[in-house]
């Protein structure tokens, strides 16, 4: 293949039925039959990037290698393929990047348009791939008949106009559901959606159906004939109760074959077996540790989604499932016992946000996790309260606080008004808004070779994703240090404190970047591999008292 296709992966019915775990899947699965694949997510919301949605709303914001705030569905794109550079794009990136050409000038007097401006910004984006790449797979965000998906399915269309039918493949994802009181799986949600995508120019070449259980052969003839397709290309996407065994169920079913036969290609079978041990791992953990992640976004199922699978990944190496339990830091503000919501937990995970909101119970929480000396985790955000809850109960500065939720108190976090990326002084002013104006993306952290996160790295000098515009301020480093923290990792370009420890606890740990957007299912973070080891002996510790 000298050129890459194009598969389109398009849903249909409703949200959350998983296009962004089939398309990871189907990545994964051209991976191993030896194919080099770009996977893309366009998103038709007119934010410019997900750095400003709200996470109980959408879930959490991924960070890429690259300092881009997108979708979470990278995180799944990275954690199946292993790509670092998977791309991202909303309809509201467009929209400006268009109308600062008309406010320069350089459209010359053309009328601004849907079409062709708007989509065709759009097909360039699909092919703005890597060199060499064989595949690109390419996600379109919401379902058939949003009105803002529009101009992406119109785009979608003419790129296959443009490249040939055997370039381009539609793959439409819909819902098969079982009716209990009739007994039998309804088809009509899939023949409904499927005629919507043909009414705006497209046909589906491969019917991908989200059931509970097994199509017989009558429904995938009865959706082809409705859907005008081959039964061939009818393929079930079975639930499954994780998600790292859609590579092994949708093989199953047929989905890298039909994809193989569309394009007519000859390759070998993939080789899942690593896919298929971490299965096994995960579905034959015989112990059990209970995490606890203590969050200000526990309303919303995905807003710690990677923080969550960085966890599995470090149980499934330790050969324990993670029982993770969510606790809203809201409910610590209250009376209620702290022991109450925390108790039976082996390990407590403080992660990533932003805003004054509940940060008296995160602290409240934290406090009771450093003086129970419960193995604690604090990423982030997570980080800095762990400064504020030291500084304020072991030093004199009781009144500890950040710059970001108080105008008064002693700022020990602070706005970061410059930085240093490599040998480029970045600079912050308010003028500039908030929406992509953090520290992004990778950067370099040396360690100090005496702390505890030097041994578990094995390594000087680390680079992890940052997103944050608040640092650890070092006009109270003493005070810092007095109250039992040390500092165990200092930033590479600038004096920035990267990572802290405490001196008289067995696993306390806070770090100013993610270390979960870079863990794999094949290869845990070394840091969650580490907490899980201490929430372990916490917990053999506790049951032989």
């Amino acid at each position: 293949m000298n050129t890459p296709s194009v598969v389109f992966i398009i849903g249909g019915v409703m949200s959350s039925l998983g296009k962004g775990i089939a398309t990871a899947t189907l990545g994964a699965l051209l991976k191993s039959r030896g194919f080099s694949v770009w996977l893309l997510k366009l998103d038709p919301y007119l934010n410019v990037d997900a750095g400003t949605l709200s996470p109980t709303q959408h879930g959490e914001t991924f960070v890429t290698l690259q300092g881009k705030e997108t979708d979470l569905d990278l995180g799944h794109y990275e954690r199946f393929t292993d790509n670092t550079n998977s791309g991202w794009c909303s309809a509201g990136r467009i929209y400006q990047s268009l109308i600062s050409k008309e406010r320069h000038g350089i459209l010359q007097g053309q009328t601004l348009q849907i079409v062709p401006h708007m989509t065709e910004a759009i097909k360039e984006e699909i092919l703005n791939c890597p060199e060499n790449t064989d595949f690109i797979l390419c996600e379109i965000g919401g379902t058939v008949g949003d009105i803002e998906g529009l101009a992406f399915l119109e785009a979608a269309r003419q790129l296959q106009g443009q490249l040939g039918k055997k370039r381009c493949l539609f793959l439409h994802l819909s819902w098969v559901p079982y009716l209990k009181q009739a007994g039998e799986l309804k088809t009509k949600l899939v023949q409904h959606s499927v005629i919507a995508l043909q009414r705006l120019g497209i046909q589906p070449d491969v019917v991908l159906c989200r059931c509970d259980r097994a199509l017989s052969k009558a429904v995938k003839q009865k959706i082809g004939l409705f859907c005008n397709i081959s039964c061939d290309y009818v393929i079930e996407a079975l639930d499954v109760d994780t998600i790292y065994a859609t590579p092994e169920v949708y093989h199953k079913a047929g989905l890298d074959q039909a994809v193989m036969n569309y394009f007519e290609i000859t390759t070998a079978l993939p080789n899942l077996s690593l896919w298929n041990e971490l299965v096994h791992k995960i579905q034959s953990c015989q112990n059990y540790l209970n995490i606890a992640i203590l969050g200000k976004y526990t309303k919303g199922s995905d807003a710690y989604k990677s923080v969550e699978e960085a966890l599995r990944h470090a149980g499934a190496h330790h050969n324990v499932q993670v029982r993770i339990r969510m606790i809203d830091a809201e409910a610590l503000e209250c009376s209620t016992p702290i022991q109450d919501l925390i108790k039976e937990c082996d390990g407590i995970v403080v992660p990533g946000g932003f805003g004054s909101r509940a940060t008296e119970g995160l602290i409240r929480g934290i406090h009771y996790a450093r003086k129970s000396k419960i193995p604690t985790f604090g990423i982030c955000f997570g980080m800095q309260l762990m400064v504020i809850e030291s500084v304020r109960n072991e030093t004199s500065f009781h009144d500890a606080t950040s710059s970001e939720f108080e105008n008064s108190g002693t700022p020990v976090v602070a706005m970061m008004f410059q930085w240093k990326e490599g040998d480029v002084l970045r600079k912050y002013e308010k003028h500039q808004g908030v929406g992509g104006t953090m520290r992004l993306g990778s950067q370099p952290c040396v360690l100090t070779q005496e702390s505890k996160v030097y041994k578990i790295y094995g390594a000087k000098k680390i680079i992890e994703r940052h997103r944050h515009r608040y640092e650890i301020n070092n006009l109270y480093l003493d005070a810092i240090q007095d109250s039992g923290l040390k500092i165990a990792g200092w930033s590479d370009h600038h004096p920035l404190i990267e990572i802290i420890e405490h001196r008289d606890h067995p696993w306390y740990i806070g770090v100013q970047f993610h270390p979960e957007f870079s863990s794999r299912p094949f290869k845990p973070h070394p840091l969650f591999v580490d907490f899980l080891r201490a929430a372990q002996e916490f917990r053999d510790l506790t049951e032989r008292n």
